[in-house]
């Protein structure tokens, strides 16, 4: 597998959509997405990535080189939740795993929800 599709695979997991899901969000057929996730087509065209890039709020430069890595998203919504980040970074790991397969359910529940109005 190449880099891309490692840093592609990565990306779709922590935003918390399946292929399909993403796939649509990026406005790209998902037998093309399955390509570049298998690396069975090294890299996309540059309209493709851009696309990729734009639905997972990153740079072209940063899929294609792993370099810059910066969202963009505005992040003073987050700073709300401060004290709780840093309290996992000193949990130890066999803690923190378990919390965090917690909160993604959780999200990915809500999400769902949001979704269907439900």
């Amino acid at each position: 597998m190449s880099d891309f599709s490692r840093r592609l695979r990565s990306e779709i997991e922590y935003i918390g959509l399946n292929q399909k899901e993403f796939a649509a969000k990026a406005g790209i057929k998902k037998r093309a997405l399955d390509s570049y996730l298998r690396a069975q087509q090294s890299m996309p065209p540059a309209d493709t990535a851009v696309k990729i890039a734009s639905a997972l709020g990153l740079s072209v430069e940063y899929l294609v080189t792993g370099k810059e890595h910066r969202r963009s998203v505005d992040i003073s919504g987050y700073l709300q939740f401060r004290d709780i980040l840093d309290d996992l970074a000193v949990l130890p790991e066999e803690i923190l795993d378990p919390v965090k397969a917690m909160i993604r359910t959780a999200a990915n529940r809500q999400r769902k929800k949001n979704q269907t109005g439900k």
